[in-house]
């Protein structure tokens, strides 16, 4: 029952001992990167329909799939309705992943929709180094569940001053290194006991430890692993994304806002000896999060 699931929409992650895992290369070119809400709706009663009813952590492939984990979060509404207890979710990630997007849901929209969720008490983002919440791009954040205290930027090297100017110091929470982010998190953490759902993307990770096609962050497995084995016995289900592959989108838009983000093609030798760093991370990714995780709904 805590078997991991591949949701294998572009055959990035490799063999997984013992996954269950299910084929959706039909949807990549319509759900990667992002969607519209009716497509989006599809793809949920899809994965209703073939996702077992308990399993351990998903492998959902490519970062620019980062928006399923809100379809899986929304699974825990089962939980919810056993237990009356609110949950957490703990997102480890380079970008806010809350930003505006016009035409539906991507990969960098969806921590707002989870933030909305009735059982979900509060989001954190870890990790992030990101401009995105830069005085620049913050126009670009949707910031209601900023000031709703609903969710929480912890964040590296970048300039956030701009938020305490309009009053959200509180959501934004800056550190000089990974590891007084951790140590900060541990310890607001200790003071709570709802259930967690993590979620990660390891563009989160330093160039050092995975290479992924998107800008990255500074932090270590390590790091990771530390938050992991804080949260013991408190996750109630997890994902992990990040995995480097590509594709040639048919769709204009599609091409359009890839070619924004700054996604290069990557030569086939290299692209297979990244992948290969990236089972390596999520071996022991998977190993940890067996180890301190429940089982999922």
């Amino acid at each position: 029952m805590n078997k991991p699931v591949i949701l294998d929409f572009d055959h990035s992650t490799g063999i997984i001992t013992d996954a269950f895992r299910i084929e959706l290369g039909q949807w990549q070119e319509a759900i990667r990167f992002g969607c519209s809400q009716a497509k989006f709706k599809q793809l949920q009663a899809e994965l209703a329909r073939q996702l077992p009813e308990y399993y351990g952590t998903a492998l959902i492939g490519s970062g620019d799939y980062h928006h399923i984990s809100l379809l899986l979060i929304k699974r825990l509404q089962q939980y919810f309705c056993t237990t009356n207890k609110p949950i957490q979710v703990v997102i480890f990630d380079n970008h806010p992943d809350n930003m505006r997007y016009l035409f539906g849901i991507h990969c960098g929209s969806w921590v707002s929709y989870v933030a909305q969720l009735p059982f979900v008490s509060h989001v954190h983002v870890l990790g992030i180094t990101s401009n995105d919440i830069g005085l620049t791009h913050s126009w670009e954040n949707r910031l209601a569940p900023l000031f709703q205290g609903k969710l929480t930027y912890w964040c590296m090297d970048v300039q956030v001053n701009w938020a305490k100017k309009i009053g959200l110091q509180q959501a934004f929470r800056a550190f000089a290194s990974p590891e007084e982010l951790v140590s900060a998190f541990i310890q607001v953490q200790q003071q709570i006991s709802e259930s967690v759902y993590v979620s990660i993307d390891k563009d989160v990770l330093g160039k050092d430890v995975v290479q992924t096609n998107w800008d990255q962050g500074r932090m270590q497995l390590e790091h990771l692993l530390t938050v992991i084995a804080a949260l013991d016995q408190r996750i109630i289900g997890s994902d992990i994304t990040g995995e480097v592959s590509q594709w040639q989108y048919t769709s204009l838009l599609k091409r359009l806002l890839s070619a924004v983000d700054k996604q290069e093609p990557i030569p086939a030798a290299t692209l297979a000896a990244w992948q290969q760093q990236h089972h390596a991370v999520n071996q022991q990714l998977l190993s940890a999060l067996a180890q301190h995780q429940q089982m999922t709904f």
